[in-house]
């Protein structure tokens, strides 16, 4: 890399400011097997954030997916179709599973599939870049890597940490923010984990 691409990249790392780990909705509803919304891979995608932990201390960012108290528009009709899904935000189905519900880790709770908004951007300290990884890829996740990157951004992607409603549906996802590149960056465990 020539000097001057060089100090180009440094100068752009430094406006970025350091990355922060996003994991979106580690919870029971989307991890137990007899749940209607449970991910078949979804214990790939835990293990994936739970192996990333370490890199990302004082760094990561936990999400929950909770239905509304009262669900308005659209959402309305989305809850007839699910109606086991219109508990409390205190029900058990929406606890985080183990290793994250007793970690101790900032979580960030909203009742939409999107989490990227003013709160989210205040938790990870306006960090404009930030590792993204959970459940599921083809909803919540891609949800919030496009507003997220929509708002400037930049989102490493970590494909194997996270997990769609089925494995078509989690590549059909990938593809889809592959587009968005270079705002959405494709990346792995190992490689994020070779970078830190």
């Amino acid at each position: 890399m020539a000097a001057g691409s060089a100090a180009a990249a440094s100068a752009s790392a430094d406006l970025l400011g350091d990355p922060w780990l996003v994991a979106i909705d580690l919870q029971r509803v989307f991890g137990d097997p007899s749940s209607p919304w449970a991910s078949k891979d979804f214990g790939r995608a835990s293990a994936g954030v739970e192996r990333l932990l370490p890199a990302f201390t004082g760094r990561t960012v936990l999400t929950r997916f909770v239905a509304p108290h009262a669900p308005l528009g659209s959402w309305l009709e989305y809850y007839r179709q699910w109606p086991f899904a219109l508990t409390p935000d205190d029900h058990p189905q929406y606890r985080l599973v183990e290793p994250f519900e007793d970690s101790g880790l900032p979580v960030e709770t909203r009742d939409t599939f999107g989490k990227w908004d003013a709160g989210l951007s205040a938790a990870i300290g306006g960090s404009r870049e930030i590792v993204l990884a959970g459940v599921s890829t083809d909803c919540c996740v891609i949800s919030t890597a496009l507003a997220a990157a929509d708002a400037g951004i930049h989102i490493r992607l970590v494909v194997d940490a996270c997990a769609g409603a089925t494995p078509e549906d989690h590549q059909r996802a990938i593809d889809a923010m592959a587009l968005y590149a270079p705002l959405i960056e494709l990346t792995t465990v190992d490689e994020v984990l070779a970078a830190q």
